[in-house]
């Protein structure tokens, strides 16, 4: 048997299974599209998380609890008479190879960032596609990852800085004006301001290829990390934390940051 042929199995065998829970299983048998919605986020955050990890074991174990949200959708879609997983597997056949003109048509594009602008001109051609360059944004979208996607399709359409060195400029002037609202004590305004400081600090990761998500989930854990070293050594010397002066407190950090954690 191919390698091919092999995956084709396993992917038989999933269907097979899901069919045969969703006969049998009163649990299985009860799901709909809403009761999945919070366990599919929250599967894909457990994926997230792995990924971040660089787990290999656990992001096989992640990708297949989200593989089998993708065909209970299907299944479910079935059910009613709307799509079936074979549907839902054509239509991403056809999008990928419409929107990819240069692996399948006759298009040239030899960069990345030639394939990303031609993949967004394509989609606002779509036959019930995009009728702007934003509105493929999902709204739910945690507010860093849209950030970015809002500034990627931006980009994509020519709206971008000439020098990416010229986004700092744009950086101070947006701290200069938290900086002013923050001595004016007004929270609105402090609120709206500290939004576009962060999104220029966005802006300024995209162009100097930086995942602005992935480095501050990074410091997140290395805070966590140190945090965890601190509280620990503190109990072991049979203190408190709220007992403690921060500078008493940094030497135990400082001394986190010297073991690399």
């Amino acid at each position: 048997m191919s390698r091919k042929d092999e995956r084709i199995e396993a992917f038989g065998r999933l269907l097979d299974i899901l069919d045969e829970l969703r006969e049998k299983c009163p649990w299985d048998r009860k799901q709909t599209n809403e009761s999945l919605r919070a366990n599919t986020i929250e599967e894909t955050y457990e994926l997230c998380d792995a990924i971040m990890r660089d787990d290999q074991t656990d992001i096989k174990k992640e990708l297949g609890d989200l593989l089998l949200h993708v065909v209970f959708y299907a299944k479910i879609g079935s059910e009613k008479g709307t799509f079936d997983i074979k549907d839902v597997c054509n239509a991403l056949c056809d999008k990928l190879i419409y929107r990819h003109p240069h692996v399948f048509g006759d298009t040239h594009a030899d960069t990345p960032k030639k394939v990303e602008q031609n993949w967004e001109q394509l989609k606002l051609k779509e036959k019930g596609g995009n009728k702007t360059v934003l509105e493929g944004v999902p709204a739910a979208l945690p507010s860093v990852i849209k950030a970015q996607r809002i500034q990627e399709k931006a980009r994509n359409v020519g709206f971008d800085w000439e020098k990416r060195e010229q986004v700092w400029d744009k950086v101070e002037e947006e701290l200069a004006e938290l900086r002013h609202e923050v001595n004016e004590m007004d929270d609105d305004k402090k609120e709206a301001e500290f939004g576009d400081f962060l999104f220029s600090m966005i802006n300024a990761a995209r162009l100097y290829k930086i995942n602005p998500d992935n480095a501050l989930e990074r410091t997140n854990q290395k805070f966590i990390r140190r945090f965890n070293y601190l509280e620990s050594q503190t109990r072991e010397k049979g203190l408190s934390l709220k007992e403690m002066s921060l500078s008493e407190m940094d030497v135990i950090w400082d001394e986190a940051k010297r073991k690399g954690l």
